[in-house]
């Protein structure tokens, strides 16, 4: 039956109908992305962190087979970042031209190559020189995930996907930390110590997972063939809205945007707070009399709760909003967290203290990274959050390095402690100080 005067049934106008009929493509199209990319992005993310987490766990006994002393150690934890913020902006701004599924992949081959080869270092400079080149090989890898999700998902999802995909991070620890601390048990296997194993195994999965990376992503909707023309259409159409209406264009222009520096300031206190509590909690956990094993299992108990805390937090901010209030509050969260190790003796106080410390930190992480996509567009944004992501994550180089380094002078743990805390409470300050610029959330 013809429909008079251009209704539709149930009484709707046509553009009502239409508008309605482009929400569910839209829905659609979300809803399939999310399950071709996020899981195996974050199992991407899960090996990429795990070949850094992982140190933590060599060091239990390849310092002492390679003669490394806590400033030593520390430095080659940290020198990683040296060559990973070097290349960050070079290796983005190359993602940008090439499409970040060839991009990422290759980055994933590289990584896995290098990482394997750390097996293989014989003293302090062949351990620099790795993780020197390893963090040249991984440039670009988590700005380039963030600037790929933020040109699929529309501003009301991005929140929940970079939070899925940055569950690799705690996930890395939780299952890596125990399954590291067994493979030290391979220990003169075909002549290799554990440690050498260790390495090998959580990097050489890198390879296929880079190949199936290769194979799976798409760089737009328009080239997705697993998509129907009204899904990409309608996502697409979503998509260019929200671009309309941010006006960076260029990249000169990003780097000096204020918003763009404080983010960078902010990124980089909580960068250095997870790097300094990573890479250390094993041998901090060691001080309590525990064996290798029951280091990775206690280790593990902070990074369960870092993991559905990210999750919870995530879901919470996609609803509610109020991103900048909410991320002072996990830098916050992190930085008081730490203090419960240094004003008690017990290892559950420790733990305790460790877990509220990690959820603010990886929460940090998910919420962070949907504030400058929301003013960032096209090359600014490439260029962008790998500036925002080079320089901040030399903040990974001076937390493992400045704990070592503390701890090595002052002979205890505590001091390195307080002052990881004292940049995780300056960086929610300045996470507050956002609020002067973006009055809109």
């Amino acid at each position: 039956m013809t429909v008079m005067g251009g209704g539709v049934p149930g009484g709707l106008s046509d553009s009502s109908a239409s508008a309605g009929a482009a929400d569910a493509a839209m829905q659609r199209a979300v809803h399939k992305a999310a399950l071709r990319f996020v899981p195996l992005l974050t199992v991407a993310y899960l090996f990429n962190y795990l070949d850094r987490t992982s140190l933590g766990v060599a060091g239990l006994t390849m310092n002492q087979q390679l003669g490394l002393t806590p400033f030593q150690f520390g430095l080659a934890g940290g020198v990683f970042f040296l060559g990973y913020s070097t290349f960050e902006i070079p290796s983005n701004l190359l993602l940008y031209k090439v499409g970040a599924r060839r991009w990422i992949a290759r980055i994933m081959v590289s990584w896995g190559i290098v990482s394997a080869a750390t097996a293989f270092v014989v003293g302090p400079h062949s351990f620099y020189g790795v993780r020197l080149l390893l963090g040249i090989m991984e440039a670009g890898f988590f700005p380039g995930v963030t600037f790929f999700l933020a040109a699929w998902f529309p501003a009301q999802y991005r929140t929940r996907m970079l939070a899925w995909f940055l569950v690799g991070i705690p996930l890395s620890s939780l299952i890596g930390t125990p399954v590291c601390t067994e493979l030290l048990r391979m220990n003169g296997i075909w002549g290799l110590a554990g440690w050498q194993w260790m390495f090998l195994l959580v990097s050489l999965p890198c390879l296929p997972l880079g190949l199936l990376t290769l194979k799976f992503l798409a760089d737009r909707p328009q080239t997705a063939s697993w998509l129907t023309r009204e899904e990409r259409d309608a996502l697409d159409g979503v998509l260019a809205s929200e671009v309309r209406e941010r006006p960076h264009s260029s990249l000169l222009a990003a780097l000096k945007d204020p918003r763009v520096l404080i983010c960078t300031a902010v990124q980089f206190g909580f960068t250095l707070g997870s790097y300094g509590i990573g890479i250390w909690m094993p041998l901090m956990l060691r001080e309590y009399h525990l064996s290798n094993m029951a280091i990775g299992w206690v280790a593990a108990i902070p990074y369960l709760f870092a993991t559905v805390g990210m999750i919870l937090w995530a879901h919470y901010v996609d609803r509610k909003g109020r991103r900048i209030v909410n991320l002072a509050v996990t830098c916050l969260l992190a930085g008081v967290g730490l203090l419960l190790p240094i004003l008690s003796n017990s290892l559950v106080s420790a733990v305790i203290g460790f877990s509220l410390a990690l959820v603010g930190v990886t929460a940090a992480r998910a919420i962070f990274w949907t504030i400058p996509t929301r003013f960032l567009t096209g090359v600014a944004a490439a260029g962008g959050l790998a500036f925002i992501n080079s320089v901040a994550t030399t903040g990974g180089s001076f937390g493992p390095t400045m704990m070592g380094w503390l701890k090595q002078y002052s002979g205890s743990y505590v001091v390195g402690l307080l002052a990881v805390a004292a940049v995780l409470v300056a960086a929610a300050l300045a996470s507050m100080s956002l609020k002067l610029f973006i009055s809109r959330e």
